[in-house]
């Protein structure tokens, strides 16, 4: 947790109303422009499921076994970062095409869509670095601020952190479980059965389709098969980790006491989420493969927009938050990433002032 900018409540008030106008006018203008973008990813992303499951069958050479779970991996990281992320925030309800409805779609994942759009779009996006309330904060394993109290658990921290990449789809899968609230006795695990059963469903008709069914249909190659589909869910989740948390926990990101919210103004709430997330800096390429989370600022503050548009209003949310001195935090993948490293790393370690000895 770090030191917030005071702002009067007529600045936030103003802030708050910058913001909304931004807002508002891109509501305005959405329309077919939108619906051709998130239609155009969808066949992209299609075409290269086809293409890096075919290719995969073809697994004896090496060649194209490579260039199948090149083709596969970017086709599930486009399904659950711009296409499956994005719909189910509902930022394409307002063609009402039941394909982009967030009521009804899901994804490519081991989280079922309705248990996710709980966990993230309420509990993480309303109380976005609210210590105690947005579970995000170390998804319940990582100590990832030093306002959380050390415990000699944390020494495992960089080791809890390299499973979360590897496993990330599942770690967002049980996160809504609460299982560390299990374990600590706070949660008994009758509360959470339904939860679970969700989960166990969706997953298990992950594993039937990837480490079942499309192997089978390789025949006397399913191992290739099976590989492949292995690998590209291992090069998911480690892209989705390593995104999400270069947008959440990079250094000059900030947390907050349960206090802030009370009574927090439009404004106020427009402030905490800029303060508690980061952006990416990078090209289209990286924009597209990130679901626009590069953005992670213009997600935060405006979570229903389509998130193709951030881009668009990026330097005019960067100006404003220049005129209200707010920092806009920013940087290349690897800056970002390498602060979130040294973020897990340090604070796996107990407070210097724990390690020093008692004065006389």
């Amino acid at each position: 947790m770090t030191t917030q900018k005071t702002m009067t409540a007529e600045q936030l008030q103003a802030f708050g109303e910058e913001l909304d106008a931004i807002r508002n006018r891109v509501i305005a203008d959405l329309g077919s422009r939108d619906v051709d973008y998130i239609r155009g990813v969808i066949r992209l992303q299609r075409n290269l499921e086809i293409a890096g499951r075919g290719l995969l069958w073809l697994g004896f050479l090496p060649p194209a076994w490579i260039a199948g779970v090149a083709a596969l991996s970017v086709a599930k990281i486009l399904d659950n970062m711009e296409i499956g992320h994005n719909i189910m925030h509902g930022q394409y309800d307002f063609a009402r095409d039941p394909a982009l409805s967030s009521k009804s779609f899901d994804w490519d994942n081991a989280c079922p869509g309705e248990q996710w759009k709980h966990s993230h779009n309420v509990m993480h996006h309303t109380y976005t670095n609210v210590l105690g309330v947005d579970r995000d904060v170390g998804y319940g394993i990582l100590r990832m601020d030093p306002a959380q109290a050390w415990h000699p658990k944390y020494l495992g921290n960089p080791l809890y952190a390299f499973l979360l990449a590897v496993l990330f789809q599942y770690g967002v899968a049980v996160h809504d479980a609460e299982v560390d609230q299990i374990v600590e006795g706070k949660k008994s695990w009758r509360d959470s059965v339904p939860i679970l059963r969700g989960i166990w469903k969706k997953t298990r008709r992950q594993w039937l389709k990837d480490y079942v069914l499309f192997p089978a249909l390789s025949g006397p190659f399913a191992l290739f098969t099976f590989a492949g589909n292995a690998s590209a869910n291992l090069i998911r989740n480690v892209w989705a980790f390593t995104i999400i948390f270069c947008g959440h926990f990079p250094d000059g990101v900030e947390t907050f006491e349960k206090s802030t919210l009370d009574n927090e103004t439009r404004g106020g709430w427009y402030r905490r989420q800029l303060l508690g997330s980061a952006n990416i800096e990078g090209g289209k390429l990286l924009h597209l493969m990130s679901g626009n989370l590069s953005h992670q600022i213009e997600h935060h503050l405006f979570p229903d927009l389509p998130a193709h548009r951030y881009g668009e209003i990026a330097a005019e949310v960067r100006e404003i938050c220049e005129r209200y001195g707010l920092p806009y935090n920013t940087g290349s993948l690897g800056e970002q990433f390498g602060s979130v490293v040294k973020r897990i790393l340090t604070l796996a370690l107990p407070p210097r002032s724990a390690m020093l000895p008692a004065q006389a």
